[in-house]
């Protein structure tokens, strides 16, 4: 490639910030966006030939052709631009809203060249351009935002893969995004400077996401990595909600010092299920390594099912009994578990398990994607 930017570059973060900035009384400082739940991608072309980069600066245009396809159709002949790859999917009914699917989108990641042939034509993916890093010859990232938008809006790009960000300068719209546009599968709203040049792998953007709390039950453990036999650390604890009288798993909270991983351990010794006992066979997981419930394929989420990303690993727990309750903070929900890792707040001994349901977490405002990028894939 012969571009005035050459890969692999980092992208400019975010930081996390409590609240949507307010513009100063003399004029915009701020541009507000959705903020997409997909993968970053830093995209190059030059003529025919394009390059897609993660945020790791890993190229990704084998595991989305039609994305590399799309690229060809909508950008210009010699560019460089930040965006997202999203995969959208219909409702689950006649009439239910458009939205964003990670889960899908991740499922795109895989060895197998068939199988990414497969679910590309199946659930093809889309590119949400949100700036301009080089155009033709020219460098564009040392130039103020509202220049490279001033580019961007001169692309013209409309779908129905390739999209431009909405974007507004208006704080009070930011906040309605905030609360409609997780319906959609958002999540949240990024705020950027307009005067601001591109700064790779600096986090001179903010972001701002929800925070939430739900009660979830503790059904099990894994080890830290730096575990060792005369000093057990607690890795991650696996927390799990009730749905329908079954414990579905929802995801883990992981973030402890090493002095307090050691407690834990101490703290959950005596709840620990022995293996081959009849406790062990009654435990909610137990079947966590049938195949049939472990994917998920059966409407179960199990811990410890293998797959693309943790190939090689192990991913066996240790099953504790199921009378711990706690909170946790979390921002996202994807279909039926957190999308991120939760963050553990306090224990709740005044609560049952059996009262840990999905009927206490807040639902999103419903909104459709395809109101937000008109003719996606998957919107339609």
């Amino acid at each position: 490639m012969d571009l005035p930017i050459s890969p692999p570059l980092r992208p400019m973060l975010a930081r996390a910030v409590p609240d949507i900035p307010d513009q100063p009384a003399d004029g915009p400082t701020w541009v507000y966006e959705p903020k997409w739940d997909g993968f970053r991608a830093i995209v190059y072309r030059d003529g025919d030939e394009v390059r897609l980069d993660s945020r790791n600066g890993r190229p990704m245009e084998r595991y989305f052709p039609e994305v590399v396809d799309a690229v060809r159709e909508a950008l210009p002949s010699r560019c460089v631009v930040d965006g997202e790859i999203v995969v959208a999917r219909p409702g689950t009914a006649p009439g239910d809203p458009a939205r964003l699917d990670f889960d899908t989108l991740s499922q795109r990641i895989h060895p197998a060249e068939s199988r990414v042939r497969m679910l590309s034509a199946e659930v093809p993916a889309g590119l949400v351009v949100f700036d301009v890093l080089a155009l033709d010859d020219e460098d564009l990232t040392p130039r103020p935002l509202a220049d490279r938008l001033a580019a961007l809006d001169g692309l013209g790009l409309s779908g129905p893969q390739v999209h431009a960000t909405p974007r507004t300068t208006d704080a009070a719209v930011a906040r309605r995004w905030f609360e409609t546009f997780e319906g959609a599968g958002l999540d949240g709203v990024v705020a950027k400077r307009t005067d601001g040049p591109y700064e790779p792998n600096k986090r001179s953007m903010l972001k701002i996401k929800h925070a939430r709390t739900a009660d979830v039950v503790l059904a099990g453990y894994r080890l830290h990595k730096t575990s060792t036999p005369g000093r057990p650390l607690i890795g991650s604890l696996l927390l799990g909600l009730y749905r329908g009288g079954d414990l579905q798993f929802v995801g883990v909270t992981s973030s402890f010092t090493a002095a307090r991983r050691a407690e834990l351990h101490d703290e959950l010794a005596g709840l620990v299920v022995e293996p081959g006992t009849p406790a062990a066979a009654e435990h909610p997981w137990a079947d966590w390594q049938d195949p049939a419930v472990a994917d998920g394929t059966a409407g179960e989420r199990r811990p410890g099912a293998q797959s693309r990303w943790s190939a090689g690993k192990d991913l066996s727990f240790t099953p504790l009994r199921v009378e711990r309750v706690l909170e946790v903070g979390y921002d996202h929900m994807e279909g039926s578990r957190f999308r991120h890792t939760a963050q553990l707040k306090r224990w709740r001994p005044d609560r049952d398990p059996a009262s840990c349901t999905y009927d206490q977490l807040e639902e999103p405002v419903g909104y459709d994607l395809a109101d937000l990028l008109p003719g996606v894939p998957g919107t339609t």
